[in-house]
């Protein structure tokens, strides 16, 4: 397993902040590591082994998987997903909002039957467990974090440094016990998407971003990619987030902060830029967004 992981934390690493991807050993075949990943869209090729069971934990940002099904799903903050490294073995990533951190724990199924961990003893929870309960399909499960996981997941950060360890030992068994009682259920699932749809969804985000000075209703956009309004915005949201309103005025106050602190450019003029027909409602938006009025967020 070790050579195995290592090819894809050598890809990863190359798109991380830090300079690598260190894997902590918690218990034989189960190991930690922490990313935090700042490119647009990358992929990864190793083999598929289908005896290693992979948990991936989206704390912060958004992360979408391209799989070789054909299939796309997004993990967005408190997210988690599980598959087999076959799942996943020529797949295609890609960082909605530009940036994504969080986890991943790797577990050697085999390894777990043949060495089982005596403080697991009883429980049933074995390699042959995990794989026929999580695994069988070499699919991808995507589940929307919860009060329950994220108690877990979040303990993974900010312990002190002498109780880290312990912590993150204590939290992958406590990860195991709540998987060996997880029903997988539709409505606990996120939502896979084919991947051609959402090719539709990015082309309709740039151009929303690259014409910021023009305003597309759902209807419009419906109409021009000829697609159900409802699904437009449905998957908008599981790709980036939150709805296109939201998501294009935030894009919107972030590009008038660049033109205060970059041009000359008046007030009305970049309220022109970014779509507002009104230097106030521009201005009432930029304070909602930045607690500041425009000229007091340039002279500063």
């Amino acid at each position: 397993m070790i050579n195995e992981l290592a090819d894809i934390r050598s890809s990863l690493s190359k798109y991380r902040e830090l300079e690598h991807i260190k894997a902590i050993e918690l218990y034989p075949g189960i190991e930690l590591s922490y990313f935090v990943l700042t490119a647009d869209n990358f992929s990864i090729h190793h083999a598929a082994l289908d005896d290693i069971l992979e948990i991936n934990y989206c704390r912060l940002g958004r992360i979408g998987w391209k799989m070789g099904n054909g299939n796309s799903v997004y993990l967005g903050q408190g997210d988690f997903s599980l598959h087999t490294l076959k799942a996943c073995a020529d797949s295609a990533i890609s960082l909605p909002n530009g940036s994504c951190e969080g986890l991943i724990i790797s577990i050697d199924l085999k390894a777990l039957n043949d060495h089982p961990l005596e403080i697991l003893s009883g429980t049933g929870i074995t390699g042959s467990f995990l794989y026929d309960k999580l695994c069988k399909n070499s699919s991808i499960i995507s589940l929307a974090g919860n009060e329950q996981t994220e108690k877990i997941f979040s303990a993974f950060y900010g312990q002190p440094k002498h109780l880290q360890l312990s912590y993150q030992k204590v939290k992958v068994l406590e990860l195991l016990l709540y998987l060996s009682t997880l029903k997988i259920e539709a409505k606990n699932c996120l939502t896979e998407y084919r991947s051609e749809l959402i090719e539709t969804i990015r082309a309709i985000h740039k151009q929303l971003t690259e014409h910021m000075e023009q305003r597309f209703t759902i209807e419009a956009l419906s109409k021009q990619y000829l697609m159900n309004p409802t699904t437009l915005k449905a998957m908008f949201k599981s790709v980036y987030g939150t709805s296109i309103a939201a998501h294009m005025k935030e894009h919107r106050m972030e590009h008038a902060a660049k033109l205060l602190r970059e041009t000359n450019s008046s007030i009305a003029e970049i309220a022109n830029q970014i779509g507002y027909d009104s230097p106030s409602r521009f201005t009432t938006a930029f304070k909602e967004y930045s607690g500041r009025l425009p000229k007091d967020y340039r002279s500063s």
